[in-house]
């Protein structure tokens, strides 16, 4: 069973594909160029037209994208970003139905990690956690580093992907 996991916002897609528990294709879709994408339209059309080539290459059976945050913390996101990226979650997960015939399914982040075993120590924050249990438990799994000696930012969302996929092939089996 071909399963999609996708760790959506408005600036980077983490796209994972994974089949028998072994990821078949990953990528981070881009979508931070304003010149290239300078709304939510053309950043959804962009996205349909990735959804086509999931579609012809990979037909997943199922698909989990990582639910859209519910709720304000302290110092994170404000009303406008959240409205922001919950409709775009729903464009997004309006594509994958209509490009992919299939209804996604939603993983909160951290239902998703406690699937795939990673805890969160307190005080740490979970993007780089995730992205460290990655580099040590995913062979295939391998980062570009800035010049600055940093992950690239589209690491963190491929990383998400996958520990959705993960969580979603987990979800799929029982």
């Amino acid at each position: 069973m071909k399963i999609l996991g996708l760790d959506v916002s408005t600036s980077i897609i983490g796209v994972t594909v994974m089949e028998n528990n072994k990821i078949i294709f990953s990528d981070a879709w881009d979508l931070r160029n304003k010149n290239k994408y300078p709304d939510v339209f053309e950043k959804a059309h962009f996205v349909n037209k990735k959804m086509v080539e999931i579609d012809h290459h990979y037909k997943p059976d199922a698909v989990f994208i990582e639910k859209s945050l519910q709720m304000f913390r302290s110092g994170f996101s404000s009303a406008k970003t959240l409205s922001t990226l919950s409709s775009f979650n729903g464009i997004v997960s309006f594509l994958c139905f209509h490009r992919l015939g299939r209804k996604p399914e939603y993983v909160s982040a951290s239902s998703a990690r406690k699937a795939c075993g990673i805890k969160i120590p307190k005080g740490q924050k979970a993007k780089k956690v995730v992205l460290q249990y990655m580099l040590d438990n995913e062979p295939q799994f391998e980062v570009e580093y800035t010049s600055a000696g940093n992950p690239k930012p589209k690491y963190y969302d491929i990383a998400d992907s996958i520990v959705i996929a993960r969580a979603g092939q987990k979800l799929v089996s029982e």
